[in-house]
């Protein structure tokens, strides 16, 4: 278990107010609320941001890049694009010194206990899992609300070559789940433009460009090649081709109403 080091005086962080520091190689953001101290790994769980560069809000920390939030208090990943905890470190203050000990993941509670000093309030943090609501139901394109295909294609099937059309291409790429946030990525909002055109040994080229919540997403490859596979199973396609582009880039704004419900965002 790690010891506590002084990392800062009280007066160096204003109420509120965050500082970022490296303690040994760990980098972390010293946050400080309504006279509390916390302290948290610098890192969005989503992609590796920078949280230290985000903005501070009450309890919330925002990460730069895309948006996804985290409790100083506990590391807990509160919206979206985040699913997963960062760690949090335990705090004391001391004569008007601040001192961290690190934690080295979340599974060791040990590195983030509280611990009393002299008349000054110590910050705990809680176990990775306790502060958060997850779910792990999958969003797909049957249990989604409002899922219905336009009347232009309304009587079509997947198996209906003659009947072929972008919507019905929609559905099927329901079909791919994001397998970090558990929604499809028509509801996540990453499919921005379907285009079909014919070719001349058979069947019905379909262009797909969609983007990625970042541009360095592990699930990327996983994605595409889901969506070549699903799609191309369809009646009719003859080719399938899937574009990435990071312009516009995504934002939890893009995602339906339905997925922002299933996963907690209002």
């Amino acid at each position: 278990m790690a010891d506590f080091v002084k990392v800062a005086s009280v007066a160096d962080v204003p109420d509120p107010g965050k500082l970022m520091l490296e303690i040994g190689e760990r980098l972390v953001v010293l946050a400080h609320v309504g006279g509390q101290f916390f302290c948290i790994d610098d890192v969005c769980t989503h992609d590796g941001g920078p949280l230290g560069e985000g903005t501070l809000e009450g309890y919330e920390i925002a990460c730069p890049r895309h948006g996804a939030k985290f409790d100083v208090r506990n590391g807990c990943a509160k919206t979206m694009p985040a699913t997963e905890n960062t760690v949090s470190h335990g705090v004391k203050v001391d004569g008007g010194e601040i001192f961290v000990r690190i934690r080295e993941s979340l599974g060791d509670v040990g590195g983030a206990s509280s611990e009393a000093a002299s008349s000054n309030q110590t910050v705990s943090s809680e176990k990775s899992g306790e502060c958060c609501g997850g779910t792990s139901t999958v969003l797909s394109a049957s249990s989604m609300s409002g899922a219905t295909v336009a009347s232009a294609c309304s009587a079509a099937t997947a198996g209906d070559a003659s009947q072929l059309c972008e919507d019905h291409v929609r559905e099927e790429l329901k079909r791919v789940i994001d397998p970090e946030l558990f929604v499809n990525i028509v509801d996540l909002g990453l499919v921005y433009d379907i285009n079909l055109s014919p070719i001349p040994e058979g069947g019905t080229k379909v262009k797909i460009d969609m983007t990625m919540t970042s541009p360095m997403c592990p699930a990327g490859p996983q994605l595409i090649a889901q969506c070549k596979q699903f799609v191309g199973q369809m009646a009719g396609v003859g080719q399938v081709e899937v574009k990435i582009v990071m312009d516009p880039p995504w934002t939890p704004e893009k995602m339906t109403d339905a997925a922002r419900d299933h996963l907690g965002i209002f």
